[in-house]
């Protein structure tokens, strides 16, 4: 088990299975150092999915739960691209695409949900710079939508 592995399961998590593309794009596209990540949506371990308005439908507790899933999603995406999830040396962005009600603005409460994530697995190198825009709709109604760009070991 690698180091990232262990302090996910310290955390009381394990990996999902990764998600595949529902469209004409790839998962992942590495040039040299830098990965962009796909953007995945908030679906739990057991493939269902957490879908509502943030704002009428969802807390933004439940929405800061949403965007954990979707870094989850994202790790489990980077293993399968880079097999080991310790050559992630930094997370250097992420976006965070919120489903919310017009009067909504907690945007940035939400996707906290996947930085701090992502920060409680990598420390430092888990800073990232980051966009939490809310949206009026999202696919199938998913909640929250997270993407980032990555630095990966040679």
């Amino acid at each position: 088990m690698t180091v990232i592995e262990a302090k996910l399961a310290t955390l009381g998590y394990q990996l999902t299975v990764a998600p595949e593309p529902i469209g004409n794009y790839l998962p992942a596209t590495r040039s040299g150092n830098i990965m962009w990540m796909a953007g995945v949506g908030s679906r739990r371990a057991d493939g269902s999915r957490i879908t509502g308005k943030l704002g009428t439908e969802l807390t933004v507790e439940e929405g800061y739960e949403a965007a954990r899933w979707c870094a989850l999603n994202l790790l489990a995406r980077m293993k399968v691209e880079l097999g080991d999830l310790d050559k992630v040396t930094r997370i250097l962005k992420v976006v965070g695409m919120v489903n919310s009600a017009p009067d909504f603005g907690n945007q940035a409460r939400v996707v906290d949900g996947a930085s701090d994530l992502f920060v409680e697995l990598y420390g430092d190198p888990g800073r990232h710079s980051r966009s939490a825009p809310g949206m009026g709709a999202l696919p199938g109604g998913i909640a929250v939508i997270v993407d980032c760009v990555i630095e990966v070991a040679d």
